[in-house]
């Protein structure tokens, strides 16, 4: 009955929304099943709708980039929302201040601030994701998070209403926040300084180079797997990672990075479940030999 009723409304609406849909291309692991039903909302007005009417009924799962996501290979039985183009605007406001849609990639957020000349920023450009998702998880790299330079938040719940949350209010904490897990993001201002362009791109050049000379790129990675252990030991977790496992490990094809234990990887045809085990036996293994429990930073969609 569900079924028919999302039938219905997909075709009451301009928005793209696809059953079916395979996720597999939709996510940087290039791993994945499909789902149920796929909704790209193009304005806030369709997305308004479908939560009215179906926010509380449905299961439903927020994708940004899929940067960090690691995605069942089983049908997901709810719907999987991808915020349309609408969703990536951004706007430049005076003093230094700038309204991004979550939809936005942080690596255009971070050149648009270096556009207009407004500093802070720069650590975005090595962040591989949406502005949504690093709201999300408070993402962030080289002592710089997104908390450092936002403002307020612009956010829809489950029941269609339209929030707008200021910084001071959110609890941040090293990759994560008190946010609702079923907020869904609409758009954030971020507040930076006046900084000279050159300078801003020289900043950026440091951190990327940085960046390529400790992580795998161009390969079906999801970025950092675990959390660094922050409160438990002075070791990153790449560190700990390699004191654990040897460093040939693999489950089919899911494999650990050469150039950065924290960095899994899909060498051709890994499976979720090829993944999964990977996951487990590297948090059990830590365990073993460190005492120190892991936790996830990539989110897994099941």
């Amino acid at each position: 009955m569900q079924l028919e009723e999302l039938k219905k409304f997909s075709s009451e609406i301009n928005s793209k929304f696809l059953f079916d849909f395979d996720l597999k291309k939709s996510n940087w692991f290039n791993i994945g099943g499909k789902t149920k039903a796929y909704f790209k909302p193009d304005n806030l007005s369709d997305l308004i709708l479908f939560l009215k009417k179906f926010g509380l009924k449905e299961k439903i799962y927020i994708l940004g980039a899929g940067s960090n996501t690691l995605i069942c290979d089983k049908t997901y039985e709810g719907v999987v929302i991808k915020l349309g183009k609408n969703f990536a605007n951004i706007t430049m406001l005076p003093n230094s201040t700038i309204i991004a849609g979550s939809a936005c990639s942080d690596k255009k957020l971070s050149d648009f601030a270096m556009e207009n000349e407004v500093g802070g920023f720069e650590f975005l450009a090595c962040i591989p994701g949406t502005v949504g998702g690093g709201l999300r998880m408070n993402a962030g790299c080289f002592n710089r998070e997104f908390k450092d330079i936002l403002l307020s938040v612009q956010a829809i719940d489950r029941n269609g209403r339209v929030l707008a949350i200021p910084a001071k209010k959110i609890m941040f904490e090293y990759r994560n926040n008190d946010l609702p897990e079923d907020l869904i993001f609409l758009s954030a201002s971020f507040k930076g300084f006046n900084k000279d362009k050159e300078k801003i791109k020289t900043k950026i050049k440091e951190l990327k180079d940085k960046k390529d000379n400790s992580q795998p790129t161009k390969i079906k990675t999801s970025g950092s797997t675990f959390k660094n252990p922050i409160n438990q030991s002075d070791k990153k977790v790449w560190q700990l990672i390699k004191e654990s496992v040897p460093q040939d490990l693999n489950f089919g094809d899911a494999s650990i990075s050469e150039k950065h234990f924290n960095f899994f990887v899909n060498k051709g045809d890994a499976s979720f479940n090829d993944m999964i085990k990977l996951i487990n036996f590297v948090q059990e293994q830590v365990k073993k030999k460190t005492g120190i429990i892991l936790e996830k930073e990539i989110k897994i969609l099941e």
